[in-house]
């Protein structure tokens, strides 16, 4: 299998850090790409014609993007249990879905820094992604650290990577304020070494 990842994609150290935990990191081919949003070329990314990182491209089928797709193939190659049974699967999938929903609204605002010049910065579009990251995070803070402090899942996976690119894009934005509890668990979480590995 090969992964055509950014080492700086919240999306793609996902997928990285869900290979590392289950433990078939032997298996998975990375392959670095970058990739501009505004290219109107050929995307250099086989088998996905979006362009978007991460794509994995399987030895035995055509190649699965993204990052929640790829996840649970790896998962399914692993025999792995980062995706619980039962009624647990749904609050997983749902955290899941919040932290990717981060890791947009800050993949955007970095784009806006990144692509445009600063005099052309919208400032309320930026502030309005960052309110969708702000109420985000105060969810996670209030409703769900017991979750966060249960079994390894796909949900904790995806809220350490968020988390993570909140620091490497958004630090003076400084998302530990006011959320002790989250900024705890987070500290404890980076320190796993599928999180120190992929480490952008």
């Amino acid at each position: 299998m090969r992964l055509y990842y950014s080492p700086a994609s919240p999306f793609a150290r996902k997928c990285v850090v869900t290979a590392t935990e289950l433990g078939i990191t032997e298996r998975v081919e990375r392959v670095t790409v970058a990739t501009n949003p505004l290219s109107t070329g050929e995307t250099p990314i086989p088998g996905n014609p979006l362009g978007k990182l991460p794509t994995l491209e399987r030895d035995d089928g055509p190649a699965i993007y993204d990052s929640p797709v790829i996840c649970r193939y790896l998962n399914n190659v692993a025999e792995g249990t980062l995706y619980p049974a039962g009624e647990r699967l749904w609050t997983t999938l749902t955290l899941e879905a919040l932290a990717d929903g981060i890791m947009d609204a800050a993949l955007l605002m970095a784009l806006e820094y990144r692509l445009r010049p600063e005099e052309l910065h919208y400032a309320p579009w930026l502030e309005g992604q960052w309110q969708k990251v702000a109420r985000a995070l105060d969810t996670l803070e209030t409703l769900w650290m017991s979750h966060l402090h249960g079994p390894l899942d796909v949900g904790q996976i995806a809220t350490g990577c968020a988390l993570g690119y909140l620091d490497l894009r958004h630090g003076a934005r400084d998302w530990r304020a006011g959320r002790p509890q989250l900024a705890h668990w987070f500290t404890a979480f980076d320190q796993r070494p599928a999180m120190e590995a992929s480490r952008p």
